[in-house]
């Protein structure tokens, strides 16, 4: 792409083109939003109390900290009730779940710290299977019916409103309109192999492809593939993709939330 400076036709790279699209759509969807953003400050305020803003520490780009912007649509202090719901985490395994996976199987590793397990019904399990499985930590948290939201805050959630303060964050160059979500601290710190790292090699976006593609499907999405499409977009990002994927977006925000 060419701009027509003094001395003739200027190229754009795909940074200042992707940087322009940026700054562009976020001006104009702010503006043209405006008097839904008011109703939303309105419903918040008239629900509970506390800011209407939330600002969160995430990790986007090269794990570059920020504060990115929300609707609030938990109850103040909502952060802090995170470690007694981990065992509600649709990402991680439970210890029956374990014991499930792991029962008549014996170990295959022919490591000498194994201890031989029973269950109740008389199968055999390897102990050391089974203490991975339930407290192995999961990279992302989510669980159902979360006591933490508010009425007002899942209606923003499912119609994905919350995250209008973002065009704020590409505006000041800390997001892009596409790319790959950026994750809370906790998450991020346990992305730290080469091959989950590479997520971080694309910009934080507000969209992306995990989110297109799973968004509104049967089942949920599991960890593994969110690592897998993140590292798809941070290897071959361009210009003409983001344009689809923003696209893309639109359609999927009408239908049910299963990510």
């Amino acid at each position: 792409m060419a701009r027509i400076g003094v001395f003739g036709p200027i190229l754009l790279s795909k940074k200042e083109m992707k940087r322009l699209l940026d700054v562009l759509v976020s001006s104009v969807a702010l503006l043209m939003l405006t008097p839904v953003i008011v109703l939303i400050v309105v419903a918040i305020k008239l629900e509970s109390n506390g800011p209407v803003l939330y600002g969160a520490l995430r990790a986007g780009k090269g794990y570059q900290r920020f504060r990115l912007l929300k609707f609030r649509t938990m109850f103040i202090g909502a952060d802090q009730s995170v470690a007694t719901l981990q065992h509600l985490n649709l990402y991680s395994n439970t210890a029956d779940q374990a014991v499930d996976q792991n029962a008549s199987i014996m170990c295959e590793t022919g490591c000498q710290d194994c201890v031989i397990m029973y269950t109740r019904e008389g199968a055999i399990s390897c102990e050391r299977r089974v203490k991975e499985a339930t407290t192995g930590k999961s990279a992302f948290f989510k669980i159902k019916n979360d006591p933490r939201i508010t009425k007002v805050g899942k209606f923003l959630r499912n119609t994905s409103l919350d995250e209008i303060p973002q065009l704020i964050n590409v505006l000041k160059g800390e997001m892009s309109l596409v790319g790959n979500r950026p994750l809370p601290l906790y998450e991020a710190e346990m992305l730290t192999t080469d091959e989950a790292a590479m997520r971080f090699m694309a910009p934080a976006g507000i969209t992306g492809l995990w989110q297109v593609t799973k968004r509104g499907k049967k089942g949920e999405m599991s960890e593994e593939e969110r690592i897998e499409l993140d590292k798809e977009y941070a290897k071959d990002p361009s210009f003409r993709h983001d344009i689809k994927l923003i696209f893309k977006t639109i359609p999927a925000l009408l239908q049910s939330e299963n990510v």
